[in-house]
C-alpha cells in the first residue's frame, strides 16, 4: 500500500499555491473514487474557490473537502500566520464514503446521507465547522448520535471569512466526510492544559456565573488550587488559567472539556466562565502548560501508534490556534513532533478556533486522525 500524496507551498500568490500543490500531488489514477483535503492560511480566504477548481483539473480528484486556519501543517513543516497551503489526496473508491455537505441546523441532515449512516455503520468522520454556528455543540452531538460516528475536526480560524470546502464553498455549519468501516482509522486526543488541582462539583450557579463550589464560595476554592502566589495577584491568571469540565464516564483529569475563565468578582466571591454551567456539575481548573503539552503529545502519538492496523498510508492532525509556537516554541515543532512521532507518516493539518473529537468541542487540544 503506498503513501498518500501530500503537498505544501509557502508561496505567496494563489496562482503559485496551484502550480506548487499541483507539482507535489501530481494526478492520481482513481476512477469514480479519490477524495482531496485541502487546508488554507486564511490569506488566501478569498481565493479558496479559484485554488480548489484548479486542483481539481490538476489532479484529476472531483471531491475535496477544507478550510481556512491562522496555519497549516504538512509533515515536519508548519507556517503559521503566513500565506501557506496543505493537501492531501486519500486513496479511496467513492463507496467508501459519503461527502456532509454544509448543515447548519441540529437534527436537518439530509435523508439521504442518513440513510447510508445507517446502512454502512460509519466508523469516523473528518469534519470541519464554522465556529459562529448557533448551537454548533448540539450540531455535533447530533452528527456522531445519528451517524454513529467518531467525529475528528476543528473549527475553522480566519479573520475574514468562515469558509468550508464541501459539496460547496460557503461559511456556517458544519461539513467534511464520512468513512465507512472498512477504511481503516485511528484517532487521537492530546490535552494543551494540565490539572491544578482535584476535582469539584458546582453547587450554586446560573447561566455562566459560578457562585459555590463544593458548598463553599467559588473564588475561595478557585484560589485553594491555583495557589498562594497566584491567589495574590488574580491578574496574572488572565490566559494562564482555565475551567475544566471532566467528561462523564472518565476520571477526572483523563478527559475535559477546557472553557475560558471569562471573569473574577472577588467582592463576591464568583467566577465568571465561557460557557453555560448548572448545579451538579463536575469541575476543575488547569494551566495551559507547554512542557505538559509536549509529554501529553507524545503520549498520544504513542499510543495511537500502537493501536494503529498495520502502517498509516496518512494522517490529518488539528491542533488549536493558542497552541503552535506559543506551546511548543517554534513555528513547526508540533509538526515535527507529530512527524517523528509516526515514523515519517504524511501528514496535513491545520490550527483551528477549536476541535472537534468524537460528539464535542474541546479548546487547547490537538486531535489526530491516521488512515490505514
Amino acid at each position: 500500500m503506498t503513501s498518500f500524496p501530500v503537498a505544501y507551498s509557502e508561496t505567496a500568490d494563489w496562482q503559485g499555491i496551484v502550480r506548487d500543490l499541483a507539482e507535489g500531488l501530481g494526478t492520481v489514477d482513481a476512477p469514480g473514487g479519490g477524495l482531496g483535503v485541502l487546508y488554507l492560511t486564511d490569506n488566501f480566504a478569498d481565493n479558496f474557490s479559484a485554488i480548489a477548481d484548479a486542483l481539481k483539473s490538476a489532479t484529476g480528484i472531483e471531491t475535496w473537502v477544507g478550510t481556512l486556519g491562522i496555519g497549516v501543517v504538512a509533515n515536519g513543516k508548519a507556517a503559521y500566520d503566513r500565506p501557506a497551503a496543505a493537501a492531501m489526496l486519500i486513496d479511496i473508491g467513492s463507496e467508501a464514503y459519503r461527502l456532509i455537505a454544509r448543515t447548519p441546523i441540529p437534527d436537518r441532515w439530509p435523508d439521504e446521507l442518513m440513510r447510508w449512516a445507517e446502512t454502512v455503520n460509519p466508523a469516523c468522520a473528518l469534519v470541519h465547522a464554522d465556529g459562529s454556528t448557533p448551537s454548533l455543540a448540539d450540531l455535533i452531538e447530533t452528527l456522531s448520535t445519528r451517524s454513529g460516528a467518531y467525529l475528528v475536526g476543528g473549527l475553522t480560524c480566519s479573520r475574514t471569512t468562515q469558509h468550508q470546502l464541501a459539496a460547496d464553498l460557503g461559511a456556517g455549519g458544519v461539513s467534511g466526510v464520512l468513512f465507512a468501516p472498512d477504511v481503516p482509522v485511528t484517532v487521537g486526543l492530546s490535552q494543551g492544559c494540565s490539572p491544578l488541582g482535584p476535582g469539584h462539583e458546582i453547587t450554586v450557579g446560573e447561566g455562566n456565573v459560578i457562585s459555590e463550589i463544593d458548598g463553599r464560595p467559588a473564588l475561595e476554592v478557585f484560589k485553594e488550587d491555583i495557589g498562594e502566589m497566584l491567589a495574590h495577584d488574580l491578574q496574572r491568571v488572565a490566559g494562564y488559567v482555565h475551567v475544566a469540565f471532566p467528561v462523564s464516564g472518565t476520571d477526572d483529569g483523563a478527559d475535559y472539556l477546557v472553557r475560558n475563565l471569562m471573569a473574577i468578582d472577588p467582592q463576591n466571591g464568583l467566577l465568571a466562565v465561557g460557557t453555560e454551567i448548572a448545579p451538579g456539575d463536575r469541575i476543575m481548573f488547569v494551566r495551559r502548560d507547554p512542557a505538559s503539552a509536549q509529554k501529553d503529545l507524545q503520549r498520544m502519538l504513542a499510543d495511537v501508534k500502537k493501536r494503529m492496523p498495520g502502517d498509516a498510508r496518512g494522517a490529518v492532525y488539528i491542533s488549536c490556534v493558542a497552541r503552535g509556537p506559543s506551546m511548543f516554541g517554534s513555528e513547526s515543532a508540533e509538526a515535527e513532533m507529530i512527524s517523528e512521532g509516526l515514523g515519517g507518516v504524511p501528514v496535513i493539518g491545520f490550527y483551528a478556533g477549536g476541535e472537534i473529537s468524537n460528539d464535542r468541542l474541546y479548546g487547547y487540544t490537538g486531535v489526530l486522525l491516521t488512515f490505514g
